[in-house]
């Protein structure tokens, strides 16, 4: 998260048609290395089996999988990691649940959440969202680019920034000094998954290339 990534989270519901599995599999092969399964319209039995096929997946490209909200799902796949939301389980729980092995992210609004979870033992905090976005069908209002500047100034954990972030707005994100990006429809919904990463990976590099440049 903090050498200009991609953090892809997966929704089946944009993908064009196309199966999490298909779509997780062309997000691998071009590269990515965060996947975050993210499931809101299926069973919990779907979810269990299309995550253990995707958990088999980022296994052979070494990815990290991250499972949205189920502490129990991340357990029962051997994910690395579950990220939580403000309205879901305490950081604690879940860490008594799953020990220190696991990652745990949260996903946080303002400064204050994310002062708390830095507090309550979270690995990683999402900020945002920063554009209006679709994703969710009870998705908050934007936060806007101001609560961006702060966690980069402020935050005493890695972050992913996200919500409504596509290729034509990830210069400003990237101005601001966050190096690690989620994108959710704009690559699940791409015509050519492998071409829209390798393009916005490109724009990542000029910042790596730069940021390097002044190490």
């Amino acid at each position: 998260m903090e050498d200009y990534n991609i953090y892809c989270i997966t929704a089946e519901k944009f993908s064009r048609g196309r199966e999490n599995l298909k779509v997780v599999s062309e997000m691998l092969k071009a590269g990515i290395r965060i996947i975050q399964y993210r499931e809101k319209y299926k069973s919990l039995k779907e979810k269990y089996y299309e995550c253990l096929k995707i958990r088999e997946l980022t296994r052979q490209y070494g990815a990290i999988l991250i499972v949205n909200d189920h502490v129990d799902l991340c357990q029962m796949v051997d994910a690395d990691g579950v990220h939580l939301g403000q309205d879901d389980y305490p950081v604690k729980e879940a860490r008594r649940i799953l020990g220190d092995e696991y990652i745990i992210g949260v996903s946080t609004h303002s400064p204050e959440q994310l002062k708390k979870a830095a507090k309550e033992g979270a690995d990683y905090a999402g900020v945002g969202p920063l554009f209006a976005t679709n994703t969710k069908d009870n998705a908050i209002p934007p936060v806007g680019l101001e609560y961006l500047k702060w966690a980069v100034a402020n935050s005493s954990i890695p972050f992913v920034a996200i919500g409504g972030i596509k290729e034509y707005n990830i210069q400003e994100v990237l101005d601001l000094g966050s190096k690690c990006i989620a994108l959710v429809t704009e690559i699940v919904g791409a015509e050519d998954i492998k071409d829209k990463i390798d393009r916005l990976n490109k724009i990542l590099e000029r910042y790596r290339v730069s940021n390097k440049a002044f190490d």
